[in-house]
């Protein structure tokens, strides 16, 4: 008897969680969200616009009608932080009292009036030939530290691309300049003006903490910016953005609300919708500051889920698969379910580093990209004809539960997934 009741209880606890997911998580409440976040009112949320704001605005509401605690129990689910856009007005450098062309000299500053020599403390580091020149300028430029870059002349082709790094920037006290040269100046002096516009980003977080294991994180993501208004085509100027990544976002609202109403994480979860994905990565980048990565035990990043993957209806693909057994992990709480995660199948486009993971992957944090996008046959892809009529809502329902069921013995602690290997990275 006391075994036919224990079975009849699991039975009945399976068809409640069944039924919950179902009721929360579904083709309706998926369109409802989307159609809003991709509609013309949005004017294609791109940053430093209204159009985000009014994103902003709408997912602070869904959050909080959701019931979720605002971050570090501030007054506020935007995660707000300044931004620099400097403008260029002129440059001078001399290494060992001879003059540099200013065409090899790129300064990344949030100071309107720098002036820098060999006593001023910026250490002195090289990207020699051979090396990776964007990843090596990047390390440095984001390195919250005062570097003076000594840039190997084999790179004079490439040189002028790293004015990225200076296009638009964190608030900081810190300066990287890059010099064009093969001379290790004993003596230098470097001279720089800009004029210094700040603007304010925001992402939208929300909190539910965890039980037993509180100061153990794990983080759902989804970025809610996009490209904005271009150029008309067909009479439509406005980039909706429908599959990138409102789907994404779309996804972190529900599964927000859903886990909500299990209340049953013993880990603490954070949803986060990133802004500055398009332009750089910036708000996961400020994100993945405010957290000791020790402490985040995975991120479900989701990009693109609105249409069928190559694999058809009821499937995905994870980025980065192999460096953590994090998908594996997934699919094995799948187990019995028709739904399949897969490899990444497009690993020559560098996926894993191009989207709101690799911040915190970089870190050692087992973060995953979750994505259906044929990327190398996706036809509205950063398109005007990216809008909600192209996408499948259950197709985006299905998705959007297998990764609520798969993720559930992480949530609870049952299962921790293994760090990226950060020496592996490129």
């Amino acid at each position: 008897m006391k075994k036919i009741i224990l079975i009849a209880a699991i039975l009945f606890t399976a068809n409640m969680y069944a039924q919950d997911i179902n009721t929360i998580i579904n083709a309706k409440e998926v369109e409802r969200i989307e159609k809003i976040l991709s509609s013309d009112e949005m004017q294609g949320r791109r940053v430093f616009t209204p159009g985000i704001e009014k994103a902003a605005t709408f997912l602070t509401e869904e959050f909080a009608n959701a019931g979720l605690q605002k971050l570090n129990n501030g007054n506020s689910y935007l995660q707000t932080f300044t931004m620099i856009k400097p403008k260029f007005i002129s440059a001078s450098a001399t290494f060992n009292q001879q003059p540099i062309d200013t065409r090899s000299v790129i300064v990344v500053t949030s100071k309107a009036d720098l002036s820098i020599n060999e006593t001023s403390g910026h250490e002195k580091v090289f990207i020699k030939a051979g090396a990776n020149l964007f990843s090596e300028a990047m390390k440095f430029a984001g390195a919250q530290k005062n570097y003076l870059v000594i840039v190997d002349t084999s790179f004079t082709k490439n040189f002028s691309r790293l004015t990225f790094l200076k296009r638009t920037i964190f608030k900081s006290d810190y300066s990287v300049v890059f010099i064009l040269s093969t001379v290790d100046p004993a003596t230098y002096s470097i001279e720089a003006k800009h004029e210094i516009t700040e603007s304010s980003l925001s992402n939208v977080v929300g909190v539910i903490p965890g039980k037993s294991l509180k100061d153990e994180y794990v983080i759902f993501s989804g970025h809610y910016d996009h490209l904005g208004i271009g150029k008309p085509v067909n009479n439509d100027s406005i980039f909706n953005g429908a599959n990138d990544d409102a789907a994404g976002t779309t996804a972190v609202i529900t599964l927000a609300k859903y886990f909500k109403a299990l209340h049953n994480n013993e880990r603490t979860l954070i949803f986060v919708a990133f802004t500055a994905e398009e332009v750089g990565g910036y708000g996961s980048q400020y994100f993945s500051k405010q957290f000791d990565p020790e402490k985040v035990k995975a991120m479900f990043n989701i990009e693109m889920i609105g249409t069928e993957s190559k694999w058809g209806k009821g499937s995905a693909y994870i980025t980065g698969f192999e460096k953590t057994n994090m998908g594996n992990i997934l699919q094995q709480n799948l187990q019995g379910s028709s739904f399949q995660f897969y490899a990444d199948p497009y690993t020559d486009q560098h996926l894993f580093y191009r989207s709101d993971n690799a911040t915190l992957a970089r870190q050692g944090v087992p973060a995953h990209t979750i994505s259906t996008s044929k990327m190398d046959n996706e036809p509205n892809y950063h398109k005007v004809s990216d809008e909600i009529g192209t996408l499948d809502m259950n197709n985006m329902a299905e998705i959007i539960k297998a990764i609520a069921i798969s993720s559930r013995s992480i949530i609870s602690g049952k299962d921790t997934p293994t760090r990226v290997d950060t020496k592996t990275l490129d």
